[in-house]
């Protein structure tokens, strides 16, 4: 099995119309037993910047708090709120940094712009980037998510049909994976803020 396999997860951020989600599961594992139904994969770094990150726990939450710093720190110094596209390059500049140990996760960015356009990122292990206008997914179970979301996907949704499509693409995906699911988180961000909802899952 896979370091990056070893606790379980699934994300997925995708687009609409002016408007980006964010879904992750909920359970933390080790391996095929479960020690928890609530752990955070989805971390926010201002109101319209969201980043989720798979992999080995202690690894998802060492990345989480130095790029916390680092935001705390940008806005010190800039006395602005980081855009997407920088925050993505900081994000594969830290992870790079670390390639010959680096941190077993794999990111997703997903944000709006300052011209209220939504903006995806995903990233390896070693920082290496790759942007899309449609959606990204990370986690265990990948190839299920890649199936629903090219299913399910279309352009210019609003923030409703947004979080229906990801919401059913991400508990459909979860049910047929052993390594994820119990639950799931969905972030939809608007040019008038973020909203998050809790959704309940297969427990079995």
């Amino acid at each position: 099995m896979s370091i990056l396999a070893y606790n379980g997860g699934a994300i997925i951020a995708m687009t609409g119309k002016n408007c980006v989600a964010i879904a992750s599961d909920t359970r933390l594992g080790l391996q095929q037993q479960t020690v928890s139904c609530d752990f955070q994969k989805v971390f926010k770094m201002h109101d319209r910047l969201y980043m989720g990150v798979t992999g080995l726990a202690t690894d998802v939450m060492t990345l989480s708090q130095i790029l916390k710093m680092r935001m705390n720190l940008y806005k010190l110094r800039e006395d602005r709120e980081i855009k997407p596209e920088t925050f993505s390059a900081l994000l594969t500049s830290i992870l790079y940094e670390k390639r010959f140990g680096p941190y077993f996760t794999e990111p997703v960015v997903c944000g709006l712009n300052e011209k209220n356009e939504p903006f995806l990122s995903a990233m390896d292990l070693i920082g290496a980037p790759v942007f899309t206008n449609d959606f990204v997914v990370s986690g265990t179970c990948t190839p299920n998510l890649y199936g629903m979301c090219e299913t399910m996907f279309k352009p210019d949704m609003e923030p409703d049909e947004l979080f229906e499509t990801i919401s059913q693409c991400l508990l459909a995906s979860c049910d047929r994976d052993a390594l994820s699911g119990w639950g799931a988180m969905v972030t939809v961000i608007t040019p008038e803020g973020a909203t998050t909802r809790k959704l309940k899952g297969r427990m079995d």
